[in-house]
């Protein structure tokens, strides 16, 4: 079967597409036949050994993913062959074939197409373990979403919606800033790219004060980092909550008298070790997520789809920050 493989560190340009054998599902594995792998910033990271998590090479790029239950292993009940399934975490799932542990696949109703199923769980099981677990937002508070076209940040801003919040969007251009509205932000700032210098770090602070209103933002969903994490952080309301999601423009670095002044908390938010260490909870969060997708309430929204052998162009649209919604990795 065809893989695309990591051999060793490097960008997207590194990634080689070969043949490779199928894997076998072992005691509570699934093995699932690919049709649509969920492309996410840590994708970036892992292939580059950035990433919390170092998996022995070769291995493939793709931590979600949708398709069709192929063979299960010894002990598993809650799927089986011919199931409709995305399965996340999971890894090596940029490939025709992937295993994943049967914990983490879900069916999938008939009229959810697969693209949207792959474009699910990471970015809206992270928002939401961000928002209702770790921040705990409440109806009426004021939350700002930096990066918020990409998928977490559209997440965020979805799940925020359906929350009760009012929602402060946070992004590099107009027609980032426009998905963000059209998926309920209430209002749009728009940032420089980066690195901010003094003034401008100054004058986006002031902006995002203004648009949160004279309480401050209760809740920041911080997914950027680099020189935005401050000017965000200086907008904070009174005992608020800055959740630390993830770095796209670099790890920040942070005065932290400013949490005194604020009386404020920086939360971080690692969803994947979540799951593993709850997953009763995860599996509630899971169903609830699935309840709300068949209600309408949320959609990803996809906006470029590649083949599995254009997956490192793919990977590579997260790299340049020109990506906006989730990206998908499309196999026959």
């Amino acid at each position: 079967m065809k893989a695309l493989l990591s051999k060793s560190p490097g960008g997207p340009h590194t990634l080689v597409l070969e043949e490779v054998p199928e894997p076998m599902a072992g005691p509570g594995e699934v093995r699932i036949a690919v049709r649509a792998c969920g492309v996410n910033y840590p994708d970036l990271l892992i292939i580059q050994d950035l990433y919390q998590v170092k998996p022995p090479r070769p291995f493939s790029p793709g931590a979600e993913l949708a398709g069709v239950v192929d063979a299960v292993g010894e002990g598993v009940n809650n799927v089986r062959v011919g199931d409709r399934v995305l399965v996340s975490p999971v890894r090596s799932g940029m490939a025709v074939k992937a295993v994943g542990l049967a914990g983490n696949c879900w069916k999938i109703p008939d009229a959810m197409p697969f693209e949207e199923a792959a474009a699910l769980l990471l970015t809206y099981g992270t928002s939401q373990h961000a928002l209702k677990d770790r921040a705990q937002l409440q109806p009426g508070e004021t939350l700002l979403v930096l990066g918020a076209a990409g998928g977490v940040g559209l997440a965020a801003i979805e799940l925020g919606k359906a929350m009760g919040a009012r929602i402060v969007a946070a992004a590099s251009s107009p027609e980032k800033l426009a998905l963000a509205r059209q998926c309920g932000a209430d209002i749009g700032v728009q940032y420089p790219t980066g690195p901010l210098d003094k003034a401008q770090a100054r004058d986006l602070t002031n902006r995002f004060k203004s648009a949160c209103g004279p309480d401050g933002a209760q809740v920041i969903y911080d997914g950027v980092g680099g020189d935005y994490t401050e000017a965000a952080l200086r907008a904070i309301g009174w005992q608020g909550r800055h959740l630390v999601v993830g770095f796209t423009a670099g790890v920040p670095k942070l005065p932290l008298n400013l949490t005194l002044l604020k009386s404020c908390q920086i939360v971080g938010v690692f969803w994947g070790e979540f799951t593993s260490r709850y997953p009763a909870l995860h599996a509630a969060n899971v169903a609830a997520l699935l309840a709300m997708y068949l209600a309408g309430r949320i959609k990803p929204v996809v906006t470029e789809r590649f083949p599995l052998a254009r997956g490192a162009e793919a990977i590579a649209r997260l790299g340049d920050r020109k990506a906006r919604g989730k990206v998908v990795v499309v196999i026959d």
